[in-house]
């Protein structure tokens, strides 16, 4: 984290013995055909300088100076006007604020309200809290809005390439996690995601039971597409590269890794005793090549692993680097802001409930060394499969699934 600015391109119940975490032999999941092959095929600065200079920025339906300020020889910084200060308090007014419409057409004018040089005092902060509240949902059993998800890509866009200052990490982290689902299905820019967020109708289950939009989806939920691309535009909403960014904050790199370890027990409480998704009835194929059922489960398991890989290299990378100064030190801070370990329910779950409770599950006592990050995720795993007797061998293919995406992750970056 620093002052602001243009960023540097980035390179349920606690238990003590949750099982074994070494996976056997690999396995994974072959090429479905047809008519979803290719979205199988797409898985795998200057300071300002100046006494006084007006700025207009929109917020909400009216206009509000942003004023630049700055004593002796130290780099000048922006104040927060009042009315950009209240949206952090007007969950509503954030939301109008911060939605760029279905077409983008107010994209600047939500960049301009979040990109700051060098905010004044705890300026990060207070944009942090606006993005958090634009975003949130209302509650934790409430779906998200169409205009809170519209909201979430112009967020992830407009902070695209930007070093965020001081104070507003955490809450960008929130709201990431806030979108799990979505963010976890981010691959790249996508030509057929065609609008920035979609309404909970577009994101139902086809006849087959399965939809683009991932598993287990709360029925009236909007979804952010953070694949979302437009011809001739350089807005683009990557949350790997945002998280990049995040992991340098131990606090923020706490709220993402307990997201995606919360994401991964509620998914496996919802599969059947087969690991498989109750949900998804493909029809035979046509052809001599069967997709097997468990094709997309494994792929969900693999984009868990790979968020939780990116967080691990991240600090790795940051650690060699510098920009971690200290590695113990930021490992105890991420330790201090870690709920615990989140563990799937002994029995089948039915329920879908919207995402914004997902990261908000009840966490018990971490077991062995949070830092080790595959075992944590394959411990649960193994936990979840004794507990609901899943074969021994589907067990074994899903654990050899995320310890290869792991293990592939983690190598990319270091």
């Amino acid at each position: 984290m620093g002052d602001g600015g243009e960023a540097r391109e980035a390179g349920a119940d606690g238990n003590e013995d949750l099982g074994q975490d070494a996976p056997p032999e690999p396995s994974g999941p072959d090429d479905p055909p047809g008519g979803r092959r290719r979205l199988a095929a797409r898985l795998r600065k200057h300071p300002l300088l100046g006494s006084a200079v007006a700025l207009v920025l929109l917020a909400t339906a009216t206009t509000v100076p942003i004023v630049l300020a700055g004593s002796g020889d130290e780099t000048p910084c922006r104040k927060i006007p009042a009315a950009t200060r209240a949206l952090a308090k007007d969950p509503a007014a954030a939301t109008r604020a911060l939605d760029p419409g279905d077409d983008l057409a107010r994209f600047d004018a939500v960049r301009e309200l979040l990109v700051y040089e060098h905010p004044c005092g705890d300026g990060g902060e207070v944009l942090g809290r606006i993005v958090d509240a634009a975003t949130r949902a209302t509650g934790t059993e409430n779906p998200h809005t169409l205009a809170q998800a519209r909201s979430a890509f112009a967020v992830a866009a407009a902070l695209d390439g930007v070093e965020l200052p001081d104070g507003m990490a955490p809450w960008v982290a929130r709201m990431l996690a806030q979108y799990v689902v979505d963010q976890n299905r981010y691959t790249g820019s996508d030509d057929d995601a065609v609008r920035p967020a979609v309404p909970a109708g577009s994101a139902g289950l086809d006849d087959e039971g399965w939809t683009t939009y991932g598993r287990f989806l709360a029925p009236g939920e909007a979804h952010a597409e953070f694949e979302h691309t437009q011809p001739y535009s350089d807005v683009e909403a990557d949350p790997e590269q945002l998280v990049a960014e995040l992991a340098k904050d131990p606090e923020a790199f706490a709220i993402l890794y307990s997201a995606e370890r919360a994401w991964l027990a509620y998914y496996l409480e919802r599969l059947d005793g087969q690991g498989r998704d109750p949900d998804y009835r493909p029809k035979p194929s046509k052809g001599d090549y069967e997709t097997p059922d468990t094709y997309w489960v494994d792929s969900d398991l693999e984009h868990m692993a790979d968020r939780v890989g990116a967080l691990m290299k991240y600090r790795t990378r940051y650690a060699r680097d510098g920009t971690i100064p200290d590695v113990t030190a930021f490992d105890a801070s991420v330790r201090r802001y870690t709920p615990g370990v989140y563990l799937a329910h002994t029995t089948q779950v039915t329920t879908r409930p919207p995402m914004a409770g997902i990261a908000a599950r009840h966490a018990g006592r971490v077991s062995g060394d949070l830092m080790d990050a595959r075992h944590q995720l394959l411990s649960v795993v193994s936990f979840w499969a004794t507990a609901r007797k899943v074969p021994k061998a589907r067990a074994d293919a899903m654990r050899q699934a995320i310890d290869d995406r792991y293990v592939r992750a983690l190598w990319l970056t270091i």
